[in-house]
């Protein structure tokens, strides 16, 4: 099972911050279409992934709801027939909720850099320190907090929980 460090902010300035970020990355921009529908399960968190381009994957995922430096443990397999997937599990599951958004993924290092538009929610900014096996929790929470300095993210910008938690508080109240 892999294993990251994950920190979710509310965008402070989503333009200066984008900015940043690409000036910290290694490489270019990716923008990714995503549409996650995520399922009713007794443990954890399981979305369906599908991204613009037609592809898709299954995630299962589990970390604690913290608004700081979390760890989370996850599976993802590649789903050759999103759509089909989609049905199947909304038939056996039932369907939590949907998230939309535009994503542009920067690699900084081993740390994935989310600069997500969520429909419905506004800006957001996510770091997903990726950990090796040798690697501990402690020593990815230390990158996530540089790179959280460096975007200007502070603590009062920390989100917990994931995008469907936050959609479904918006869809009630």
């Amino acid at each position: 099972m892999a294993r990251n460090i994950e920190i979710k902010a509310r965008a402070r300035d989503f333009p200066a911050q984008t900015a940043i970020a690409t000036r910290l990355a290694d490489g270019p921009p990716v923008r990714i279409e995503q549409e996650d529908t995520f399922f009713h399960v007794p443990h954890g968190r399981l979305k369906l992934r599908q991204c613009g381009d037609g592809s898709g994957e299954l995630i299962q995922y589990e970390r604690e709801d913290a608004a700081g430096p979390k760890t989370a443990t996850y599976r993802r397999v590649p789903v050759p027939d999103p759509g089909a997937l989609k049905d199947t599990l909304a038939a056996a599951l039932g369907v939590r909720t949907v998230v939309r958004k535009t994503r542009t993924l920067l690699l900084v290092g081993r740390t994935r850099v989310h600069l997500d538009e969520v429909a419905g929610l506004g800006c957001f900014l996510e770091i997903e320190v990726v950990l090796g096996p040798e690697q501990s929790a402690e020593d990815g929470a230390v990158t996530a907090k540089a790179l959280m300095a460096a975007l200007g993210i502070a603590a009062s910008d920390r989100v917990a929980g994931a995008y469907a938690d936050l959609a479904l508080r918006e869809a009630s109240g």
